[in-house]
């Protein structure tokens, strides 16, 4: 017995089953009487349970930190230690999903660009229907302002559609200076090829078997999965594409973004917009 209610709960269970008084089990217990005689003055917090639980449930996969930026958002001030108390009373917290391989050897830390459209980051990341029937999607982030640029939903995806996709991208918010992705067919086919150089655009290809060379589009896949694929489920390719194109708006423009000092990506992109029409 070390914590207080550990105490308390030993002289119940002693008053309970052998039938003494309460002084009596706090001696043979060595428990101070005012210890179990005390409750507790702090107010119930209801107010602010009820508004921690309603954001842990619309974002399941929050933890305490951005569940306390929520909030601030709505205008409720708390103080973040008082948060986790009252999140671990609530019982919140967000369970760890299956553990993965971790690399071993010298990493490299990644440079990160200093400005929008010096380097976008591609990817695939497959689901599956309702009915086993898989389809992909191509991921698209600016390393820079971390915008999800793209999120493509189709069965097929082939280097041609990739093409397409990255020149109505570019059609919006202009040309980046560098592309990186992994070894994928479709990223090392001749229509990408082709189109890179067309665009002198310069194609970086990370080595094989390295992800991490590539971590900004790896960090962007496993929100995308955690908090989108795996809380969903599709029965349709048009109801994919709307759950999926709902999630890239939040994320874009609702959700804070941790390494971009809890602004979401949108806000921050604003921000460099403003600095730069200032200078």
């Amino acid at each position: 017995m070390v914590t207080p209610d550990a105490k308390r709960d030993a002289v119940a269970h002693a008053c309970l089953v052998h039938g003494v008084s309460q002084r009596r089990a706090c001696e043979a217990l060595a428990v101070d009487r005012s210890s179990v005689r005390y409750r507790s003055l702090r107010p119930d917090d209801r107010e602010l349970r009820e508004a921690m639980k309603t954001v842990a449930a619309q974002r399941r996969r929050f933890g305490y930190r951005r569940i306390h930026v929520m909030l601030q958002r709505q205008g409720i001030e708390m103080n973040i230690k008082k948060l986790r108390r009252l999140y671990a009373e609530e019982k919140l917290q967000v369970r760890k999903r299956g553990g993965r391989k971790r690399a071993l050897g010298t990493r490299r830390p990644i440079i990160v660009p200093d400005q929008p459209n010096q380097r976008w980051s591609l990817d695939f990341v497959s689901d599956a229907f309702t009915d086993g029937r898989r389809f992909r999607v191509l991921t698209v982030v600016d390393d820079h302002t971390r915008e999800c640029l793209a999120l493509v939903v189709d069965t097929s995806l082939s280097g041609r559609r990739v093409v397409r996709e990255l020149d109505a991208i570019i059609a919006q918010r202009g040309r980046p200076s560098t592309v990186v992705s992994d070894n994928g067919t479709e990223f090392t086919s001749m229509a990408i090829l082709r189109w890179s150089q067309d665009r002198q655009i310069n194609w970086h290809y990370i080595a094989p078997g390295k992800p991490m060379q590539n971590g900004f589009i790896e960090s962007f896949n496993g929100s995308f999965r955690d908090e989108c694929l795996n809380e969903t489920l599709f029965t349709s390719l048009a109801e994919a594409r709307m759950r999926i194109g709902a999630w890239k708006d939040d994320y874009n423009d609702h959700r804070p973004h941790s390494s971009l000092g809890n602004l979401t990506p949108s806000e921050f992109a604003s921000n460099l917009a403003l600095e730069k029409q200032a200078a």
